[in-house]
């Protein structure tokens, strides 16, 4: 059984981790697509995190940095979220009804978690532990898309940076960011990361006192090849400047 999460420049001596919990639209043959009759809707945002798995793999390697993604989909069990959430299998996301979740056992449910939720996570966190045991700051970026249209609202924002109460990522980010004049910068926008809390962030940054940030990159920026060229670049001279203010304080 392939493993749940694929893992790229996993020896670099960066202190930079990326996480891609959305890396994926994949649903093993077995789970029949979970119910899901037309295959378009599994292309759709609401299977993963479009493009995102672009843009994390050209930063892994122009950082020269550890990336972890997941390789399976977030409608078979979500990897940012608790598994007590009823979003964690959800029967419904953005109005794309899912069987199978719908009428999901508690055997079933077990049977996802143990099969993919909890190895990816425990891949993280021994990722997670050896950055900190190398570097001083360890710096963990957790990468995502956000779609342009959510509930007949047109989102203006290209990026978005989250946090909650750690601020060493997120302050420097957001002032960098704002002094381009071609960007429209969110600050916990479009989601904020202060309710409800991610899984990922909360167990894997906040918990540990750990360096972390939540980055959101709106989908149509980042849908093809070069948009994700464009977007991995922008994002990996922001990385450089803020390890840069950081090394000075």
């Amino acid at each position: 059984m392939a493993d749940p999460f694929i893992i790229t420049q996993e020896k670099s001596t960066s202190p930079v981790l990326l996480v891609a919990d959305h890396a994926s639209r994949h649903i093993p043959e077995e789970y029949k697509a979970l119910g899901i009759e037309d295959p378009a809707l599994l292309r759709r945002h609401v299977a993963w995190d479009i493009g995102i798995e672009d843009v994390t793999r050209r930063m892994s390697e122009k950082l020269d940095a550890t990336a972890i993604y997941s390789t399976f989909s977030r409608l078979l069990v979500d990897a940012n979220r608790y598994p007590d959430d009823t979003a964690s299998m959800p029967a419904v996301s953005d109005g794309v009804h899912v069987p199978a979740n719908e009428t999901i056992s508690d055997a079933d449910r077990k049977e996802r978690l143990d099969r993919f939720f909890y190895p990816y996570h425990r891949k993280l966190e021994n990722l997670v532990k050896a950055k900190a045991e190398e570097h001083a700051l360890p710096l963990v970026l957790s990468m995502h898309s956000f779609t342009p249209v959510m509930s007949d609202f047109e989102r203006p924002w290209h990026i978005g940076i989250l946090w909650d109460r750690d601020e060493r990522l997120a302050v420097p980010m957001l002032d960098i960011l704002k002094k381009n004049p071609t960007l429209v910068v969110g600050d916990n926008e479009p989601y904020s990361a202060r309710e409800p809390f991610g899984y990922t962030m909360n167990e894997h940054g906040t918990k540990l006192d750990i360096p972390h940030v939540v980055i959101e990159i709106r989908q149509d920026l980042i849908d093809t090849h070069h948009g994700a060229e464009q977007w991995a670049n922008l994002m990996v001279d922001l990385v450089r400047q803020v390890q840069k203010r950081l090394e000075t304080v």
